[in-house]
């Protein structure tokens, strides 16, 4: 008894780089003994044994059902409009790499059953391909020029070459595929230049370059000796800095201690004929409150002792004076009360 068979069975494994598009076959032919209904279902098996088989489109009763998941809704479709032709093979856009894994094909029209598995394997191409110059670039020293992509399937593959002079690779150099790393062995000047890397895998390359540039080695000692003059001359000038300013703070110090003590200890200087009349009107509001019978009594004090800034100074710095003799005006004509102004004797008694 002939039953439904399915005529894709040639292409059991895709390999296709992200982004793209795949057609995973499943035609068929049916057999006059199927009178059943017709359906035809795609199911994604999962790497993981522990999870289950997750539907993604399927095709009965002359419906198309394909609103399962919204990650594969309108990427993934039936490539003929009517698959009960027997094409019930589907499509796949804008790949992901998401989309990688094992998909099997169902088919069933009663009592006819068969079904067909598909490998997929969504590559994703070398990306943001990163060039570096590893160690010293002095003559004789050795360098490594790293190449790294940031994105890409593996296996991927590193290739190096020079794009500059004699655009060949040095004779000392090492390279490594898998990690992309060029080793230059004791390198000198020669070795300059240009040098380009490829990135590849089976769907795809990316490139990077950089420059390297050889120079003579640097002399150290110089640099060191340069450095440690650099710093002695720094700290002799921060040395001479704090130097000159300590010495103008002990300076203002001392100019405000000087001023100061000028202002407590010294008074201020009294003019003289400010000082006689203090002591004039002094004499006179005492002698006011005197009466005639008591005057005889009180001290006269000669008027040449009134004080002025001639008592302030010192003996040797005051010339002596002799006391002059000055008639007495006649009050008695001028109409005035006459005024007994005490005095004191030679030998002390008052007069």
């Amino acid at each position: 008894t002939r039953s439904l068979t399915i005529t894709s069975a040639d292409q059991s494994m895709f390999e296709k780089a992200q982004g793209e598009k795949v057609t995973l076959p499943c035609t068929f032919e049916l057999s006059e003994e199927d009178e059943g209904p017709l359906d035809i279902e795609w199911v994604l098996i999962p790497a993981d044994n522990q999870k289950r088989e997750l539907i993604i489109i399927m095709y009965s009763v002359d419906r198309v059902y394909d609103q399962y998941y919204a990650a594969t809704t309108r990427r993934m479709q039936f490539s003929n409009l009517d698959p009960k032709s027997g094409d019930g093979s589907l499509d796949i856009l804008n790949l992901k790499a998401a989309d990688t894994g094992t998909y099997q094909c169902k088919v069933k029209k009663a009592p006819g059953v068969q079904s067909q598995k598909i490998q997929l394997t969504v590559l994703v191409k070398p990306a943001r391909t990163k060039c570096s110059i590893e160690g010293s670039q002095e003559i004789g020293k050795d360098v490594t020029l790293k190449c790294v992509s940031q994105e890409g399937s593996p296996l991927l593959s590193y290739d190096w070459r020079r794009v500059s002079g004699t655009q060949h690779l040095p004779a000392t150099s090492v390279l490594n595929k898998n990690t992309g790393e060029l080793l230059l062995k004791n390198a000198s000047q020669e070795y300059s230049g240009r040098y380009n890397c490829v990135a590849s895998n089976r769907v795809g390359t990316d490139e990077c370059s950089v420059e390297l540039n050889v120079t003579p080695p640097v002399n150290t000692a110089a640099i060191i000796v340069g450095a440690i003059i650099g710093t002695l001359l720094g700290l002799s000038v921060l040395c001479s800095i704090i130097f000159c300013f300590c010495k103008k703070h002990r300076e203002k110090k001392y100019e405000k201690e000087v001023h100061h003590d000028i202002r407590e200890d010294v008074p201020p200087p009294k003019s003289r004929s400010s000082t006689a009349r203090s002591y004039i009107g002094s004499n006179r509001s005492s002698l006011g409150s005197m009466s005639p019978s008591n005057m005889e009594a009180y001290t006269k004090t000669p008027y040449s002792q009134v004080p002025s800034e001639d008592f302030e100074r010192t003996p040797a710095q005051n010339p002596a004076f002799a006391p002059s003799k000055v008639a007495a005006p006649n009050l008695s004509r001028m109409g005035a009360v006459p005024v007994m102004i005490p005095a004191q004797s030679k030998d002390g008694s008052i007069v």
